[in-house]
């Protein structure tokens, strides 16, 4: 599992199958790539950063 931080200080977990690109844009924001929630295409959108979830450790 994978929990990304948007810049508005929220956060969103996804699957790590569904992680394709964690990247710098040419302005330098970081930007992840994922496949939608139903499996019909990539997207991206502007992070501040990630964290791997080991399975089964909860985090709060």
């Amino acid at each position: 599992m994978i929990k990304y931080y948007y810049p508005d200080g929220s956060h969103c977990y996804r699957a790590l199958h569904t992680t394709h690109a964690v990247y710098r844009s040419e302005d330098g924001k970081l930007i992840a790539r994922t496949m939608r929630p139903d499996n019909s295409e990539l997207y991206e959108f502007e992070i501040t950063g990630f964290e791997l979830l080991e399975t089964g450790v909860r985090y709060e």
